[in-house]
């Protein structure tokens, strides 16, 4: 294969000239394992390791290559290379770390279209979405949404959790889709434009592997049976994986996410919710917080319903949680700044010592 049809295209060749890589070979990550990854290149595929400057200079977690990344590389065998300098992103979808003070991960980058996957069964929830939306919004990354497993509930149903749906959130194209009927298929693959990149985004067994199976028309992914204990999908991702599909599309799989912070220091959460936005504008305060104050238009709005009440209080949640990871993310990179400094400092006087 060649590298336009894992998505090279001239911005990126542009990229590579201004940060003198012609004497490298470029690639895309396509694999992540415990930073160890799977590049791939006009040459073929091959096993690479990060050098050790780019391991020591690095200092966040997004300093480091992620599935989607162009990356310049020296190959050396017919298996092994070194991936020494990743290229610019045009675009990164990540999620607070899970259990880390402050910390980002990385779910993929370089993203053009997100697929946010949502099974309609008992535990649909568009509070969930609208997180996963505020995720793409804040990279600017266009969300489409899938709900899943439709042959689980009739008809009438679909119809009353559509319109729930498109109430809160009528501006993102939504299809519904069955892997067991294969409904819907047709129309979403329809959407699905050669050289782009869409990342599938969703809760563990929502249909993501079974999905990416129906496009590659092979068996690329494991799948599970629902499981008879919980009656939820069974998690069967256990890594990040682009693949290329017959009609050139790209697809990047993930694993199931369980808890989906948000890192959103942009406009992200103000995209999700414009329409609480609009209404902020008119506020008697220019630092109302929407919740006691009086003259807050928001408030008025929720209380003669022309703002979703479920909407409103999951956009409070979700401001809260901004601000708390803003907080902490600023007292780490202080933290790791003060440590440093430590650092430099006992390194020039064991330096001096030695005089």
């Amino acid at each position: 294969m060649k590298l336009e049809d894992f998505g090279y295209n001239d911005n990126i060749e542009k990229l590579k000239i201004e940060h003198n890589l012609q004497d490298f070979e470029i690639g895309r990550i396509i694999s992540e394992h415990k930073e160890r990854y799977v590049v791939k290149t006009e040459k073929g595929e091959f096993d690479a390791e990060i050098t050790g400057n780019l391991r020591y200079t690095a200092n966040t977690r997004e300093d480091f290559p992620a599935v989607g990344d162009w990356v310049a590389l020296v190959i050396y065998d017919s298996y092994s290379s070194i991936i020494h300098k990743i290229l610019p992103r045009n675009s990164i979808i990540s999620r607070k770390a899970v259990g880390h003070f402050g910390d980002i991960q990385i779910i993929a980058t370089n993203i053009d279209y997100a697929f946010i996957m949502q099974a309609v069964d008992r535990d649909f929830s568009i509070n969930r979405i609208e997180r996963y939306l505020t995720i793409c919004n804040t990279s600017n990354i266009q969300p489409i949404i899938i709900l899943t497993k439709i042959d689980l509930i009739n008809e009438t149903s679909l119809k009353e959790l559509m319109v729930s749906l498109k109430k809160r959130i009528n501006n993102v194209p939504v299809f519904a889709i069955s892997n067991i009927s294969k409904q819907g298929y047709k129309k979403l693959k329809e959407i699905i434009v050669k050289g782009k990149t869409y990342c599938l985004l969703g809760s563990s067994g929502v249909g993501k592997s079974t999905l990416v199976n129906a496009f590659a028309n092979k068996e690329l992914m494991v799948t599970k049976n629902v499981s008879s204990f919980s009656k939820k999908g069974q998690h069967t991702t256990t890594h990040r994986e682009l693949i290329i599909l017959d009609n050139g599309g790209i697809l990047i799989d993930n694993p199931g996410m369980r808890e989906v912070g948000i890192t959103d220091t942009s406009n992200g959460l103000e995209k999700t919710f414009e329409i609480i936005i609009e209404y902020s504008k008119h506020c008697k305060f220019k630092n109302c917080t929407h919740t006691i104050e009086i003259g807050c238009a928001v408030t008025k709005a929720v209380e003669i319903g022309e703002i979703d009440e479920f909407s409103y209080k999951n956009y409070l949640k979700m401001e809260k949680e901004k601000e708390h990871f803003e907080t902490t993310a600023a007292e780490k990179r202080k933290k790791d700044k003060d440590f440093g400094k430590m650092v430099k400092h006992f390194k020039k006087i064991k330096k001096s010592s030695k005089y």
